[in-house]
């Protein structure tokens, strides 16, 4: 399974996005795609029609992860580890939602979230093409 940042939700609405193809392989792959509902929460502040929306809920074969007492401790956690930084709550949420199942986390955002590997976050770097 793999955890989508939300970076890579959007670009599965973007038109020209060349993630598209790379999001397409890993299903090819039989890799199944889910999101942590604060992922889920931030890419739904859109811009993006209905449509899209439900094209990308659809490619979510393991859903919208509720988040979770344990992720709210590991967030926390990661928040404190990292510096107690000013806006990165929200990206010590989606961490802990990846770290705490195991998972790697899908990113282009890779500065904002190579600091949580050191305290276990597994990423998949997503180049910017």
């Amino acid at each position: 399974m793999i955890h989508l940042d939300t970076n890579i939700l959007i670009d599965l609405v973007t038109a020209g996005s060349p993630q598209v193809a790379l999001v397409r392989g890993w299903l090819a792959d039989g890799q199944i795609l889910t999101v942590s509902s604060i992922a889920w929460s931030e890419f739904c502040n859109g811009p993006h029609s209905r449509s899209q929306k439900d094209a990308v809920h659809a490619i979510l074969g393991g859903g919208v992860q509720a988040f979770s007492e344990e992720h709210a401790e590991q967030a926390s956690r990661l928040y404190h580890y990292t510096g107690r930084r000013r806006g990165s709550h929200a990206d010590c949420m989606i961490a802990a939602a990846a770290l705490c199942t195991r998972n790697p986390l899908a990113t282009r955002n890779l500065r904002d979230f190579e600091k949580f590997i050191p305290h276990g976050l597994i990423m998949k770097a997503v180049p910017t093409l």
